[in-house]
C-alpha cells in the first residue's frame, strides 16, 4: 500500500494503536512517549507489528516525501462490532443481554478510556484533511478513564441485566492503565470526543439487542 501511495502521490493513513505504549510508565500517554513493551510477551506480535508499521511509514515519508498520517487509536466501540471479536465492550454487552456472568480479568481496577466510533471517524477525517506538515502520530481516543469493573456495572444498569460479576486471573502483560493525552489532537485537528459513554453504550446495546432479536447471535 505504501508503494501504491508513493506511485500515485496520495496521502496514506496508518491506523496505529495505543498498544504502541505497551504497559505505560507515563500516564496519560502522550505521542512523544516511546512506550514500555515486552517484545517477547504474548501481546508482542500485535504491539511490535504496529510499531514496525509506524517505522516503515516514517521511512517512506523521509525517503520519498510521501504524505503520511499516523493515528494512534485507543479503545473504540459502537454498533456493528463483531459479536465474537473478543473486545471488552462487546463481551460485556452480550453477557449482560444473555444474563450470563460477566467475566472480568484481574480485580477490575485496571482502567481504559472508551471512544465512540462516530467520534473516532470524525478524528480520522480531520487528520486526513490536514496539510503535509502534519504526519502524526496523533492520539485519537476518549480521555475519560473508567475502571473495567465500573464499565461492567454500567452495562448491567443500562441493559437491566441480572448478571453477576465473576473474576478470572489477569492475562500476562495486560496494562493496569491506558488513557490518551489528546492535547495534540485538540491543537492540530480541533478535535475531541463528543459522545458521552452512557449514550454510546446505549446505542451499542440497542444494536446487539437487534442482532439477538434477529437470531443472528446466541
Amino acid at each position: 500500500m505504501l508503494g501504491l501511495a508513493k506511485r500515485l502521490r496520495m496521502p496514506i493513513l496508518q491506523a496505529s494503536t495505543s498498544e504502541i505504549y505497551g504497559d505505560p510508565t507515563v500516564h496519560p500517554q502522550r505521542e512523544d512517549y516511546w512506550g514500555s513493551v515486552n517484545t517477547l510477551g504474548p501481546r508482542a506480535c500485535y504491539d511490535e507489528g504496529k510499531r514496525c508499521a509506524e517505522t516503515v511509514f516514517f521511512d517512506y515519508h523521509r525517503q520519498h516525501k510521501l504524505q503520511i498520517k499516523v493515528a494512534r487509536i485507543f479503545n473504540t466501540y459502537g454498533p456493528r462490532m463483531h459479536p465474537n471479536d473478543g473486545r471488552v465492550v462487546s463481551n460485556f454487552i452480550l453477557q449482560a443481554l444473555r444474563g450470563d456472568p460477566i467475566t472480568i480479568y484481574g480485580d477490575g481496577s485496571q482502567s481504559r478510556a472508551f471512544c465512540y466510533v462516530d467520534d473516532l471517524i470524525d478524528g480520522l477525517a480531520k487528520l486526513m484533511e490536514t496539510g503535509p506538515e502534519v504526519t502524526g502520530p496523533v492520539n485519537l481516543g476518549n480521555p475519560v478513564e473508567l475502571p473495567i469493573a465500573g464499565l461492567a456495572e454500567k452495562i448491567i444498569a443500562l441493559t437491566g441485566s441480572k448478571s453477576k460479576l465473576v473474576y478470572e486471573p489477569l492475562p500476562e502483560n495486560d496494562p493496569p492503565q491506558r488513557c490518551p493525552d489528546i492535547a495534540l489532537a485538540r491543537k492540530l485537528l480541533t478535535w475531541e470526543p463528543s459522545v458521552a459513554l452512557d449514550d454510546g453504550l446505549s446505542r451499542t446495546i440497542e444494536y446487539f439487542r437487534t442482532l439477538r432479536t434477529g437470531d443472528r447471535i446466541h
